[in-house]
C-alpha cells in the first residue's frame, strides 16, 4: 500500500502531466522579475495616495498558501526578501484561471500585475498574467508547525530555509558579519590572502588532522588545521599585515561548539604584540556588532553581552585559581598538578601531560563562567608551542584567549620568531607525541623553520572563530544553527 507521501507525489506527477498536455513547459528557462516582494511593497507604499495608476510589477516566488474563494483565489508567494499576497480573479485571467487547480504548495510562480491594498489593509498583487516556473513534486513540511525535526533540518537545509524564515535571517547576519570584518581589517591596512588547504605537514594548532593522498604526487597530505604557518611566511616575505578567512578542518568530536570543519579568521601584524591584538579584537567585534545589528549590546542565552571596549582582562593563573582554587604555578610537574586536580573531584584519568591538565581546568572552571567578553592572558608554554615567552618568565608565554557567552571565540599570540627556539619547541612536541601518544601535538615543519631562519619581525597573530561569533550575534545555542551544512553521520 503506498504511503501518504507516495500518494501526494503521484498526485503531483499527474498534475505535471496535465500541465504538459496543455503545451506548458513547467520548467521554463527564465523569467524576468522586476522587483522582489519587499521592493514591490516599498514601491507601492511610496506611491500610495499620490494619484495615478498603481505600480505594475513582475514578481516570482514559492507558493506558501492558497485560498480559493469561488471566482477568486488568493495565493501567498515568498521569495528571499519576504512574502506577498496575490489575487487571481477569473474575470481578469479568463480560462487560465482553471490552471490554478494544478498548482500546489511549493510550486514556484512568476506573476505580473498591479498592486493594491485590500479592505483588510493587506498589500496585494492583482494578477493579470502568471507563469509556472517550477513544479514541486515533493510536499513541504506541514504548514502550521514548519520543519521542527532537528536532524532533518540540518540534512535538508533547503527545507529548513523554506519552512523557517528565521533561519534565513541567521545566515544573512552571518554574511553581513563576515563582510563587516573584512571592511574593518581592510580599513586598517590588512591584505586578504589565500593559502593552501592541502598541507604536507599539519601545523599551526594543537589538533588532529584529516589525512588524504595525492595520487599524481604519490604523497600523503593533510587538510589544514590552521592557516598560521603559511601566513607567517608572508610576514617574513614583507607583507606586514595579512589575514585569511577560510575553512579549517580538525578531526575532532562534534558538539554544540564544535564542527569538524569551521570558518576561521586568522590575521598577522608585523611589529605588534598580543596587547595590540587584544585591542584590535575588542574594537573589531564591537564594530561588527554595531554594523550588523545596530548595537554593541547583544542578547545571548538569557544574558545581555556588552561588546563595548574595553573588555575585562585576567591572567589564566588568576582565572583558574578563582574558578577552582588551584594555582598551577605552584605545581610545576604533572604528578603534583594531577593530585590537586583529582582532589577537587575532576576525572582526568584519560589525560596525560601537565598542559592537558591545565587545559581541562580551563574548560571546566574558567570557560563556562566567562559570560561577558573577557581576555584570559599568559598561558603555560606546554599549551603554546608557537608563542613567545613572557619577559621574565620561563614557563609562561604571551598568549590570550577571548571568551564570551561561556565559550572561547579567539586565540592569539605574540608570535615566536626565534628559529632556534622554535625548532626546540617543535622537537619537544614530537617527544610529547611519542611518549604520551598525543596525536594533537605539533609536528616539525622544516619548510616553515627555513622561512623563519630568514628573519620574521615581531608579530601579533590572531585566530577568531567566525561560527561562534555568529552564534553570539544571533543568539543560537549550537554551532550547527549557524553552519549551513553541518557535519552529520551518513545515513
Amino acid at each position: 500500500m503506498p504511503s501518504r507521501i507516495d500518494s501526494i507525489v503521484q498526485q503531483r506527477l499527474n498534475k505535471l502531466e496535465r500541465i504538459r498536455q496543455r503545451g506548458i513547459d513547467p520548467y521554463p528557462h527564465r523569467y524576468h522579475r522586476t522587483h522582489t516582494t519587499k521592493e514591490a511593497v516599498a514601491l507601492f507604499e511610496k506611491w500610495e495616495g499620490s494619484g495615478g495608476n498603481a505600480p505594475q510589477v513582475s514578481l516570482a516566488g514559492r507558493i506558501m498558501a492558497s485560498r480559493p474563494m469561488g471566482k477568486a483565489t488568493f495565493i501567498d508567494i515568498r521569495d528571499s526578501s519576504g512574502k506577498i499576497q496575490v489575487c487571481f480573479r477569473s474575470d481578469s485571467i479568463g480560462e487560465n484561471y482553471q490552471l490554478l487547480k494544478e498548482f500546489d504548495i511549493g510550486d514556484i510562480l512568476g506573476v505580473s500585475g498591479r498592486i493594491f491594498r485590500t479592505k483588510s489593509g493587506e498589500v496585494t498583487l492583482e494578477a493579470s498574467d502568471f507563469s509556472l516556473l517550477s513544479k514541486s513534486l515533493q510536499p513541504l513540511p506541514e504548514k502550521w508547525h514548519g520543519l521542527t525535526d532537528v536532524e532533518k533540518r540540518y540534512r535538508q537545509r533547503y527545507l529548513d530555509l523554506i519552512s523557517n524564515e528565521e533561519v534565513g535571517r541567521i545566515f544573512a547576519v552571518r554574511s553581513r558579519a563576515i563582510a563587516s570584518m573584512r571592511r574593518f581589517l581592510d580599513g586598517r591596512g590588512f591584505v586578504e590572502v589565500e593559502t593552501p588547504v592541502l598541507h604536507p605537514t599539519a601545523g599551526g594548532a594543537l589538533a588532529r588532522p584529516f589525512a588524504t593522498h595525492h595520487r599524481a604526487l604519490d604523497q600523503d597530505l593533510f587538510l589544514r588545521i590552521a592557516t598560521e604557518l603559511y601566513l607567517k611566511r608572508l610576514i617574513i616575505g614583507g607583507l606586514d599585515k595579512v589575514y585569511e578567512i577560510g575553512r579549517i578542518f580538525r578531526n575532532e568530536g562534534i558538539s554544540i561548539k564544535h564542527n569538524p570543519e569551521f570558518t576561521m579568521l586568522e590575521s598577522y601584524e608585523a611589529y605588534a604584540d598580543y596587547n595590540d591584538v587584544m585591542n584590535m579584537v575588542e574594537e573589531m567585534v564591537s564594530y561588527v556588532a554595531q554594523e550588523v545589528l545596530g548595537t554593541n549590546k547583544v542578547s545571548f542565552a538569557g544574558n545581555t553581552l556588552d561588546f563595548n571596549p574595553p573588555w575585562q582582562r585576567i591572567t589564566l593563573r588568576d582565572a583558574i585559581n578563582k574558578g577552582c582554587g588551584i594555582d598551577f604555578e605552584e605545581h610545576l610537574d604533572e604528578d603534583s598538578l594531577r593530585r590537586q586536580v583529582e582532589a577537587i573531584g575532576l576525572d582526568v584519568s584519560d589525560i596525560r601531560g601537565r598542559g592537558k591538565l591545565i587545559d581541562k581546568l580551563i574548560s571546566s572552571y574558567v570557560e563556562p563562567n566567562l559570560i561577558q567578553p573577557t581576555f584570559v592572558m599568559d598561558y603555560p608554554i606546554e599549551l603554546s608551542p608557537l608563542a613567545k615567552r613572557k619577559p621574565g618568565s620561563e614557563r609562561l608565554v604571551e598568549r590570550f584567549e577571548a571568551f564570551v557567552g561561556g565559550m572561547e571565540i579567539a586565540n592569539a599570540f605574540t608570535e615566536l620568531n626565534d628559529p632556534i627556539e622554535q625548532r626546540e619547541r617543535f622537537q619537544e612536541q614530537e617527544i610529547i607525541r611519542a611518549q604520551l601518544g598525543d596525536e594533537e601535538a605539533e609536528r616539525v615543519d622544516e619548510d616553515f623553520l627555513l622561512a623563519l631562519e630568514h628573519g620574521m619581525p615581531p608579530t601579533g597573530g590572531l585566530g577568531l572563530g567566525i561560527d561562534r561569533l555568529v552564534m553570539l550575534l544571533t543568539d543560537q545555542p549550537s554551532i550547527r544553527e549557524v553552519i549551513l551544512f553541518p557535519q552529520l553521520r551518513t545515513k
